[in-house]
């Protein structure tokens, strides 16, 4: 009888008590679905805790030039053991990231060069726009060849016919 009265005290969490202090979670707060405030046993307020909920579709974050190069040479700067991870650590990088970014730089693409699909080849238009002129000056000798033989062949018809 006592083991179903612990079992039925000690609430969600089955078998496992709660700890000290743990963090009540949106779903044991009453449904309020916002950020929690409170901790569990405390009665203490907590000012500034994010949502522990995650978005259903993560966004990619984005890195401007800018941004990488600044990164880049607070980490050149570096100069204590373990100044680079922690630096890391508070930026929300990963080494990986940076390997990726000096690569980037030394080949030139923090420039500024806009990245995706590369428009045509100017040499390619101005070809393609020569062959459209070339095209629009034979027909129009081939117009004029055509109305100087008519042009021939009245003068002909006009010079017999005298």
């Amino acid at each position: 009888m006592r083991k179903e009265r612990e079992a039925d005290t000690q609430g969600p969490e089955g078998a496992r008590r709660a700890t000290e202090g743990a963090w009540v979670s949106a779903a044991d707060d009453g449904g309020s679905g916002g950020a929690v405030d409170t901790q569990a046993g405390s009665g203490r307020a907590t000012a500034g805790i994010p949502s522990a909920e995650v978005s259903d579709k993560p966004t990619r974050r984005r890195f401007t030039a800018e941004y990488k190069e600044r990164i880049l040479e607070m980490v050149e700067g570096c100069k204590t053991p373990g100044s680079v991870g922690a630096l890391l650590r508070k930026e929300g990088l990963y080494s990986s990231t940076l390997t990726l970014w000096r690569r980037q730089r030394k080949e030139g693409a923090l420039d500024g060069k806009k990245r995706g699909r590369k428009g045509p080849d100017p040499v390619v238009i101005e070809n393609q726009k020569l062959v459209k002129e070339n095209q629009g000056l034979k027909e129009d000798l081939r117009k004029a060849e055509l109305i100087i033989d008519i042009q021939k062949k009245i003068l002909q018809m006009t010079d017999s016919g005298k």
